[in-house]
């Protein structure tokens, strides 16, 4: 399979489809709103959708450092689907119900975005096949029933556990021995979605201003290079690339995730591999992978490579080291055979937030009026949606617009989290633990044993996952 004409970079394959939106006006200065949220990616912009639909009168101001959606929103593998970063810990923080009521909002929230993409009229590819995700080896079965018994616990009556032969009847997939199906999830275009909310936020009457980076963030303002915005809420929606802020640096880790896009694959192709359902696809390893078939039949598949930059430093362009772009080729071909001799048209990067608690969270400082939300941990296509509108409910209720709803009770609301360790610490922890998570990959691939390796259960408790 030849790289050569691969193009790297260029933010993402999303945007080489799609084309960069026609830029907005910067910040032209000094200015006042009554909410001003920084950050335009997914979490930014549901939340000004619907702060905007509770209260039109609201005005409302967002500042984005480059463009809607250049950061993690307009480069992700495209997975709305109902996992939220915490979950379990919540439960014991909180209780088992608690956390069943969190994941029936996720499980909701899938059907949210694609109610309100409907209502807006964006297209964005969106298709609601579930998700599957597969087990590889014995200890990724033993993993993967674990998971099944729990994700029913929590409430997904509607779960299915399927066996090797099964699993080969929705995809072929080389080597996989069982697998777990929600249908409570769905592939769509990360950038198709993102432009249209844009949009649509404009059409409220919200304004948006990019190429505006924010350096700092205190009680009522949001400070930039051309202008003060001053609002009694600052809303924080930087996920990845709330280290660049002053003063956050520690507080979530900017982790890169990397992905490819195939060449449209042929019906023969297509035909060896299965895949009708278009489900979008994951697996039970210590290094996940996680793709799509996208509406144009191209396989998008993405992992972990280079999983952190010293000093918590985050790219600009997305290009992708090329011993990631070789290893998540060679990902594809082990798992799809006949996609050997197809060319990768696109590689690229992007960072999404991680907290030392691996916990999701939402926000309002009622003090202060500052408020965040972010640490998806990868999973923020849908928790973003739910976390804007938890946002809008905690400042209605701040406001005295309205009372306690059931997402302002949810156990990760004001949850509050550690900061992680100072450098070098955090660059060698990180690399540290991924080591020792692929390691394990290694183990449990050579072993017919189905209890999880050691090293990753080690990895587990040094990471705080557990």
């Amino acid at each position: 399979m030849s790289t050569v004409s691969t193009v790297n970079g260029g933010i993402s394959f999303w945007y080489a489809q799609e084309g960069t939106p026609a830029p907005r006006e910067p910040l032209p200065g000094d200015a006042s709103a009554d909410v001003c949220i920084v950050g335009g990616g997914y979490t930014g912009l549901w939340t000004a959708y619907y702060l905007k639909k509770a209260v039109p009168f609201l005005n409302i101001t967002v500042l984005e450092a480059k463009f809607c959606g250049y950061g993690a929103s307009g480069r992700n593998g495209g997975w709305l689907y109902n996992g939220i970063a915490g979950r379990d810990r919540y439960a014991k923080l909180h209780g088992h119900d608690a956390a069943v009521r969190l994941q029936k909002a996720m499980n909701e929230t899938v059907g949210e975005v694609v109610r309100v993409a409907a209502e807006e009229k964006i297209d964005a590819d969106i298709h609601q096949g579930g998700v599957l995700e597969v087990a590889h080896t014995p200890a990724q079965l033993a993993r993967l029933k674990d998971f099944h018994s729990v994700e029913i616990a929590f409430g997904e009556s509607d779960r299915v556990l399927r066996g090797a032969r099964e699993t080969a009847e929705r995809i072929h997939v080389t080597g996989a021995v069982g697998s777990t199906w929600t249908p409570h999830g769905a592939r769509l275009h990360p950038v198709k979605l993102v432009k249209g909310l844009a949009d649509a936020v404009e059409a409220l009457g919200v304004t948006i201003h990019e190429s505006t980076p924010v350096t700092e963030i205190k009680a009522k303002h949001a400070v930039t290079p051309y202008g003060t915005v001053r609002a009694p809420y600052i809303l924080r929606c930087t996920e990845g690339f709330t280290a660049s802020l002053k003063g956050q640096k520690r507080t979530w880790l900017p982790m890169n995730s990397s992905m490819i896009a195939t060449e449209p694959l042929p019906a023969h192709i297509w035909d060896t591999i299965g895949w009708e359902g278009r489900e979008t696809l994951g697996d039970m390893a210590h290094a996940y992978l996680y793709a799509q078939r996208t509406a144009d039949d191209r396989i998008a598949i993405g992992g972990r490579g280079h999983p952190y930059r010293y000093g918590s430093a985050t790219d600009n362009d997305g290009r992708t080291q090329p011993a990631t772009v070789a290893a998540l080729r060679d990902l594809l071909v082990r798992l799809f055979p006949t996609t050997a001799g197809v060319r990768i048209d696109h590689a690229w990067s992007g960072v999404l937030g991680v907290p030392r608690d691996w916990c999701a969270t939402v926000t309002l400082d009622r003090s202060t009026g500052l408020g965040w939300a972010g640490g998806y941990v990868g999973s923020g296509v849908a928790t973003a949606n739910l976390a804007a509108r938890t946002l809008r409910d905690l400042i209605q209720q701040d406001s005295g617009q309205a009372g306690t709803t059931d997402l302002t009770t949810l156990p990760w609301v004001n949850h509050k989290v550690r900061r992680w360790e100072p450098e070098p610490f955090r660059w060698l922890g990180v690399h540290g633990l991924y080591a020792a998570y692929r390691a394990a990959d290694r183990r449990e691939t050579s072993s017919p044993r189905p209890g999880t390796d050691p090293i990753a259960k080690t990895a587990d408790r040094i990471a705080g996952r557990h």
